[in-house]
């Protein structure tokens, strides 16, 4: 097995790539973990953005993954939720790195899961299935969201209960969040769902749409409704595919940076 690499002489800095240090790991299974880095002070997302991540490879040359960016914009540390692939070349590595190990960021930031690429709307539905949580949770923290929507519903469905990352901070509405006020929090309301182990719901994203589960929390109709609601899609390419067909079945259109939309997917990881 690789062993990850810790010798800072290894990195190289250039136009495209600064050279971090981890600051903070979590794992919250066998096969999903949290890490945090140190944030350059150049460097600008927009809430939902991805980045590139990575360490060195086997010819020196960095091995680079694309990774939505999980803390809010305002934190002065990056934050990434990430799978673990035990024959992953980049997280069969990356899963063992440790506070002050140097890590790879990009400097470009992009993508598609933002509320530019949205029409102005009445409800906000983040469907997120995995580690596509990671750009909702830098949203559902974003001040700006919640002057643009009367209701912020985050959607997480995982196969275990312990693939619930954030659970606790998002079933306490992120209380302590230094930016949002007790209105902002009202406004949010969180659908964890687990698949294959008993929890208080359980069932896919779709079978709660389609039995109205999803709604029960909201103030507004008990289904979707194009003209009051968006959404936002991430999670495995098969899941974005059926939702995205879904929504389009029900007269959703598709939004983008330069042509906003009813729903936004992100194109960079769906291909």
């Amino acid at each position: 097995m690789n062993q990850p690499i810790t010798d800072r002489d290894q990195f190289t800095e250039s136009a495209a790539l600064s050279v971090e240090t981890v600051t903070y790991v979590h794992h919250w299974t066998d096969g999903l973990f949290t890490l945090k880095m140190t944030r350059p002070a150049s460097f600008r997302f927009r809430s939902g953005e991805f980045v590139m991540i990575g360490l060195p490879g086997d010819n020196g040359k960095p091995l680079l993954r694309a990774y939505s960016v999980a803390s809010p914009s305002y934190d002065e540390e990056l934050e990434f939720l990430s799978i673990k692939v035990q024959d992953g070349p980049l997280t069969s590595r990356l899963q063992h790195v440790l506070p002050g190990d140097p890590i790879y960021l990009g400097k470009k930031p992009t993508g598609t899961l933002v509320t530019d690429a949205l029409l102005p709307g009445k409800r906000l539905f983040m469907l997120s299935t995995g580690t596509g949580l990671a750009p909702f949770m830098s949203l559902v923290r974003d001040p700006d969201v919640y002057q643009m929507f009367e209701e912020v519903i985050v959607v997480h469905s995982v196969r275990s209960v312990g693939e619930l990352a954030y659970h606790d901070l998002l079933e306490s509405k992120l209380e302590g969040d230094p930016l949002l006020d007790d209105e902002d929090r009202a406004k949010m309301i969180y659908v964890p769902t687990v698949t294959r182990e008993p929890f208080r719901t359980q069932g896919r994203i779709q079978a709660l749409i389609d039995d109205g589960r999803l709604f029960e929390q909201s103030k507004g109709p008990q289904r979707f409704v194009p003209d009051e609601d968006r959404v936002m899609l991430c999670g495995s390419m098969a899941m974005i595919k059926d939702h995205a067909a879904d929504l389009e079945r029900r007269g959703f259109e598709e939004g983008a940076n330069n042509k906003p939309g009813q729903f936004v997917i992100e194109r960079a990881f769906v291909g």
